[in-house]
């Protein structure tokens, strides 16, 4: 492969004249032996500009990652992957160019070595250990980054494996982790910025390596110990003062290498603390283990996370992520007697110097309250920002604390009532104290001292701060409602003001972290408190529309649960703007769909927004004037995710098919069951469970409307042949089968022409193995529904299938009955012994005509019989029963007489069948 013609190719991909052209002929190109390590040499040539080996190391690396793997052949044509000539080449020098390339292009190469690991390691490449092992020894700190990078991603790919499948790992790291060790004792006394990257390095494969399996074989307590006392020294160490920057902003200061390090300490310190060093908590390989690491390491470790705290209530600067673990680990050490005991003397100065802060209303909130109310939402709603936070982790350790540990609650609740009631208390500090109240609801709530106090709370400090001229305070006002919302009230006056408050603050305050805090208070207060919902009922339409406005305005999640709600709880009094709920929903579902920031956020609002059309198109069932005019809304919605191959929401766009073809199908309606059949035929069968309700309303709901179209019958024998003949999985075809059954029973006497393909499809089914008991009795329930249907075109027709399918000289239909029988037991619920109940009494009743099997078979059908009939009363009895739980009323009477009535003229049957026997 000629090096000058690739690295002129790769130039041409970053001109934007010339890229479309250069990527063709590279993809002409990768295929021819060469390829792979010509790209590396290219890559690795200090003659080539920066840029153009940038642009091969990512076109490497999407290379190795796409097609490094062997591949499965497919319709018998071998897909294409890396020629093992040139693998081995690369596996040769791909840690020795990881150790010598720069940093941008080390990065896209560690992700080549991960992947090579993941398929080549032990097997083809036992030698990435050598390599590494011969640079850890290295002298040359230049080595060092790469290499490190090279261990960090080998480390990585059994991470998240079980314990037995680490062997080969644990193997390597026998001679790998003494000297990863060493080089960061080695490392510790230099606090330069490339000494503090390398340490951080080592912590992160450290933690890689013991964050889900802490392999005991190989870390003993004595070389735990050495580990814990290295990283107790890095999260012990002061920062440089020359970190303290005025010129750095927050953000740019928390990413600092000194922090980032010690970050990663505390990191590890947590996670060890967590899932290895709390005995109670811990599986009982780590029993032992977990009371020596609280007896050995508690106090060491507490000592400096304390002094990290005092840190931050002396306002010398604290990374957020280095507090937030600092309080993880003490907020599990609250948990366990010996570690308290360190704590307790501390622990109301933490709540009152640092929690407090903490919990406080901060000038950075401030800031993006004023310029940007939308991303404050956002972040202050935002569930993965919990996970990283030490507002969440102060939270957290406040509940434990006051929880947990006596003294805590009523020296806490003092501590904020005397910021209430101060007249130098600023606002930000009374948030402060209500955010601490709030926090503590559900345990004030069930302490009888504090619960009779609590309507007197909210009176006396939170309902005066939603007049506040501060927003953010009207916004805490909301906010701490929300966490009251069980307060049994003693005077029912109470709860109509709150309902005033939350309900003007929604509908009318300036500010939309307000609106948005209000819905949420609103929906707390109706779910928890019933007498509300007529309080609320008065502006029940005025609220919706404005709801709608604010969850198109900030696409939050939470608010489409709010409007849920109250779809529920007030269906009849929404029906004159469902209409228009509908097109607000469906724009707004559009509107996220179009945005591509924050995809998981995004991903969790658009189902939101799905669910909560479902919900109102559930309300209105009964409602078809309003179901018409909803309807082409919803279906812009359904085409929109169909004709875009918007996966993720395939299931939320089928239940609302489903929904809209319950009660009548349009003729709308039925262009897209024709958009489903291309859907399944694009997809395959993966959607084809999540189909079947629909699929089902299709036959059911308008037969005759089904039978018009002969495609219609085609399209769902296609989708049932393609799952039961494929490799859908026994799931899915117990579905096809379920569906072929409705198809037969539905249209009895309107597809004699069907019936054949039917029964060869469920036969030719039962010819290969099946493995479970369901499926076999849901391909025996579509023959026994064609024997119903008509029992001589079922039997005329296993007769001509018997050069096909006869697998022994026995007749098909013989065989058959014999092995229905055979499974009676297996016949569960009403419909499917009903079912084969009928089946049987068909048979028998062919007289001379029926096959010879039945009478071959006398003695075992009408025991057969009477096992059904058992299995029917039995399930009768449970249905009333479960009927008589829910509802006492006439219509379980009826039920209960029509099943009984149902049963006696069954057991005549019987009786005439056995006196015909």
């Amino acid at each position: 492969m000629d090096p000058r013609k690739l690295t002129e190719l790769l130039r041409a991909t970053i001109d934007p004249g010339q890229q479309k052209q250069a990527e063709e002929q590279l993809n002409q190109m990768y295929k021819i032996i060469g390829f792979a390590p010509g790209l590396l040499q290219v890559i690795m040539s200090n003659d080539v500009d920066m840029p153009v080996r940038q642009a091969g190391a990512i076109y490497l690396k999407n290379f190795v990652v796409t097609n490094w793997a062997d591949k499965e052949a497919e319709n018998g044509v071998v897909p294409f992957s890396i020629h093992e000539q040139d693998r081995a080449m690369i596996r040769d020098a791909i840690v020795d160019a990881t150790v010598h390339a720069p940093e941008l292009i080390r990065l896209q190469l560690g992700v080549c070595i991960t992947n090579i690991v993941r398929h080549d390691f032990p097997g083809r490449w036992t030698q990435i250990v050598d390599k590494i092992t011969i640079y850890l020894q290295n002298p040359d700190a230049s080595c060092w980054p790469g290499v490190l990078l090279a261990l960090y991603q080998f480390v990585k790919n059994f991470e998240y494996k079980k314990a037995e499948d680490r062997g080969p790992l644990h193997e390597a790291m026998n001679l790998l982790l003494p000297m990863i060790y060493q080089l960061i004792l080695r490392l510790l006394p230099d606090a330069s910025e490339q000494s503090v990257l390398l340490q951080k390095q080592i912590l992160k494969i450290f933690f890689a390596l013991t964050q889900y399996t802490l392999p005991l074989d190989l870390i003993s307590k004595q070389v735990f110990s050495q580990w814990m006392d290295v990283i107790r020294q890095v999260a012990d160490r002061p920062v440089p003062p020359e970190t303290n920057n005025p010129d750095l902003d927050q953000d740019e200061r928390a990413e600092l290498p000194w922090w980032k390090c010690k970050k990663w300490a505390l990191h590890i310190l947590q996670r060890m603390f967590e899932r290895y060093g709390s005995p109670g908590s811990v599986t009982k390989d780590y029993k032992e283990f977990s009371e020596w690491y609280l007896q050995t390491f508690s106090g060491g470790i507490l000592e400096v996370l304390l002094k990290i705290l005092d840190q931050y209530r002396r306002k010398i600067y604290v990374s957020p992520r280095v507090l937030q673990q600092s309080l993880n680990y003490i907020d599990q050490g609250v948990s366990h007697a010996f570690s308290w005991k360190f704590l307790k003397p501390h622990m109301f100065e933490i709540v009152c110097d640092v929690l407090f802060p903490i919990m406080s209303y901060t000038a950075e909130d401030e800031e993006l309250y004023l310029t940007d109310p939308y991303e404050y939402i956002r972040v202050k709603f935002d569930i993965f920002e919990d996970f990283v936070s030490p507002v969440t982790a102060a939270q957290t350790l406040l509940h434990s604390a006051c929880k947990k540990r006596k003294d805590m609650l009523p020296k806490t609740m003092q501590f904020c009532v005397e910021v209430l009631t101060s007249a130098n208390t600023t606002p930000r500090q009374k948030d402060g104290a209500l955010h601490m109240v709030g926090t503590l609801a559900d345990i004030l709530l069930k302490k009888k001292i504090f619960k009779d106090q609590m309507d007197k709370m909210l009176m006396q400090y939170v309902f005066p701060e939603f007049n506040s001229p501060q927003g953010f305070m009207r916004t805490r006002a909301c906010w701490v409602l929300h966490y009251f919302a069980e307060i049994k009230f003693k005077q029912e006056n109470i709860l109509v003001e709150a309902v005033r408050l939350t309900t003007n603050a929604l509908l009318n305050d300036q500010d939309l972290p307000v609106r948005v805090e209000a819905a949420i208070a609103l929906q707390s207060l109706l779910q928890a408190q019933d007498k509300s919902q007529k309080y609320v009922e008065p502006w029940i339409k005025q609220i919706t529309l404005e709801l709608l406005n604010i969850i198109r305005l900030t696409e939050n999640d939470d608010l489409t649960n709010v409007m849920q709600k109250i779809v529920c709880t007030y269906p009849e009094q929404l029906m004159p703007i469902a209409v228009e709920m509908c097109e607000h929903l469906a724009t707004t579902f559009s509107q996220v769909l179009e945005t591509d920031e924050g995809s998981d956020e995004k991903a969790i609002t658009a189902m939101g927004l799905l669910n909560t059309i479902e919900t109102l198109l559930s309300v209105m069932e009964n409602q078809p004037l309003i179901i018409s005019q909803v309807q082409p809304i919803v279906l812009q919605v359904i085409a929109h995710i169909f004709n875009h191959g918007v996966m993720e929401f395939y299931e939320e766009a089928l239940s609302l098919v489903y929904d809209l073809t319950g009660k009548a199908i349009s003729e709308d309606m039925w262009k897209v069951l024709e958009l489903m059949y291309e859907l399944f035929q694009k997809d395959g069968f993966d959607y084809f469970t999540d189909m079947m309700p629909a699929l089902h309303n299709y036959i059911t709901v308008d037969t005759p409307a089904f039978l018009s179209n002969e495609n219609h019958i085609l399209a769902m024998f296609n989708m049932c042949k393609a799952v039961l003949v494929g490799d859908a999985g026994e799931d899915p075809e117990c579905h096809a089968a379920k569906l072929l059954e409705v198809i037969i029973l539905q249209c009895k006497g309107h597809i004699d022409n069907c019936i054949p393909p039917l029964i060869q499809l469920v036969l030719e089914r039962l010819t290969r193995e099946v493995k479970t008991s369901e499926l076999r009795t849901m391909c025996l329930q579509v023959v026994i529904a064609a024997l119903y249907y008509n029992p001589t075109l079922c039997l005329e027709t296993m007769d001509r299938l018997q050069g096909t399918l006869g697998q022994s000289a026995e007749p098909i239909a013989s065989h058959f009955i014999k092995q229905w029988i055979h499974d009676t037991d297996c016949f569960l619920g009403l419909h499917d012994r009903k079912l084969c109940v009928l089946g049987l009494c068909t048979i028998i009743s062919m007289g001379p005509n029926r096959p010879t099997a039945v009478n071959e078979c006398a003695q075992q059908i009408i025991p057969s019989l009477i096992l059904l009939f058992d299995g029917l009363k039995r399930a009768y009895a449970a249905k009333v029963a479960e009927s008589e739980d829910e509802d006492n009323g006439d219509d379980e009477s009826d039920l209960e007489e029509g099943n009984l009535k149902y049963y006696l003229q069954m057991k005549m049957k019987l009786m005439m069948l056995v006196k015909i026997t």
